[in-house]
């Protein structure tokens, strides 16, 4: 893994480094005291996780996470920051911060974040590897007679991973199994189109379904962080919290339940739709 640091204290800088080198978490790609001549470097080098500081001089953490997320979409930002303030936390996250690490640097915290990203990121990528694969030989041997067939085995293990999430009475697990059937039965994704644009196929009123979606699949978030509570070694919970949800907001959502968060943790729709698509194409 490439890690790129931008925060206007050298000092920090040097701290993450080390870290980095140290922990032999990858390599260090470069830094920057500021966000424009960061920006400039990862354009060119997109690095595989960003370390940037909330609070810097001419731009700040957050408007240099939501440019990285156009110029090296693949990168993930992790924010480091002495600001406590709830809003500033939660701006952070919607802007696309995987995760938020308080100031001063505690070495433990910041290398178990580190390795949970990179777990993450690693997972995400063999999936997408795997679709690739079988995108390219499912194009070689063409559509086979018994495409229907493939179909309802497909829909069947769809329907597991939402009854193993515990959702499959939920209202919005009808509008899970539509949507991600069509995906799969019309050979797309959701990166080639927004989610609104897909549901208003579906739907007079897109915003319903995608409301319907939303609490079906924080849900699902909500019970696996019981079942991680109950038994962190829970095949369910092992195969679903890392792959179909982000790990950071599964955690959170356990700390929530053990009281020592009053927020709880959130589910980017896009992210875990993609992720249910990509994994039941390929188990």
């Amino acid at each position: 893994m490439n890690f790129y640091f931008v925060d206007d204290d050298k000092n920090v800088r040097n701290i993450l480094k080390i870290l980095v080198t140290d922990r032999q978490l990858g390599k260090c790609c470069g830094s920057s005291g500021n966000g424009y001549d960061a920006l400039e470097d990862v354009e060119a080098l997109h690095p595989d996780i960003i370390l940037v500081d909330l609070l810097m001089p001419d731009m700040d953490g957050i408007s240099f996470v939501e440019k990285v997320r156009d110029i090296s979409p693949d990168s993930v930002c992790i924010m480091i920051s002495q600001v406590a303030s709830k809003d500033l936390i939660a701006k952070a996250y919607e802007a696309g911060v995987e995760f938020f690490i308080q100031k001063p640097i505690n070495a433990i915290e910041v290398e178990a974040v580190i390795r949970n990203v990179i777990k993450s990121l690693s997972m995400h990528r063999k999936i997408g590897k795997v679709q690739t694969l079988f995108e390219a030989e499912f194009s070689t041997r063409g559509k086979t007679s018994d495409s229907s067939s493939q179909s309802e085995s497909f829909q069947g293990r769809l329907t597991g991973v939402l009854q193993k999430l515990g959702i499959i009475g939920e209202l919005g697990s009808k509008d899970i199994i539509s949507l991600i059937t069509f995906l799969h039965d019309q050979d797309e994704t959701l990166e080639q189109q927004t989610l609104g644009s897909l549901l208003s196929r579906f739907s007079e009123n897109p915003k319903s379904v995608e409301q319907r979606i939303r609490r079906a699949a924080s849900t699902g978030l909500v019970n696996l962080a019981h079942l991680g509570l109950e038994d962190y070694s829970n095949d369910v919970f092992n195969e679903f919290s890392n792959t179909l949800y982000n790990f950071e907001q599964v955690r959170r959502e356990m700390d929530y339940i053990r009281g020592k968060s009053d927020r709880h943790g959130n589910v980017k729709i896009r992210n875990f739709l993609n992720a249910l698509l990509c994994y039941c194409e390929n188990v």
